[in-house]
């Protein structure tokens, strides 16, 4: 069975930091791009950060370049989102997902794996 589970969310001030984990079973790991996405109470979900099958390949949204870093560990089958500098706009409900045999983009529609996401919520 294929699963994908997050971990690491929460409640923090702004200007705090918080590293999201997502554990991947049922799948060969290391070959499969991974993806953060995030959605807001009442809006679509979006891309948040992706990250290639070999990890030699990341992207990132506007709105987190520069504060936000995707990072995978094969040998752990995990893969991370280090968050920094959050601002009261980064709540949300965060995703991880797999393509298999992907690039790591941030098309959404590329990924067919997801898991059940984490909240995290930050205060002003």
């Amino acid at each position: 069975q294929v699963q994908l589970v997050e971990s690491g969310g929460g409640l923090v001030q702004a200007g705090a930091s918080l590293r999201l984990s997502c554990a991947a079973s049922g799948l060969t790991f290391n070959r499969y791009a991974l993806g953060w996405f995030r959605q807001a109470p009442g809006q679509e979900r979006e891309s948040v950060a992706a990250i290639s099958w070999s990890g030699a390949g990341t992207a990132y949204a506007d709105s987190v370049k520069g504060r936000f870093t995707v990072s995978r560990d094969n040998a752990k089958n995990t893969v991370y989102l280090q968050m920094n500098s959050l601002k009261p706009e980064d709540t949300a409900v965060y995703y991880c997902a797999a393509d298999l045999g992907g690039l790591g983009t941030l098309k959404k529609n590329e990924y067919n794996v997801w898991g059940q996401g984490t909240q995290v919520t930050v205060s002003s």
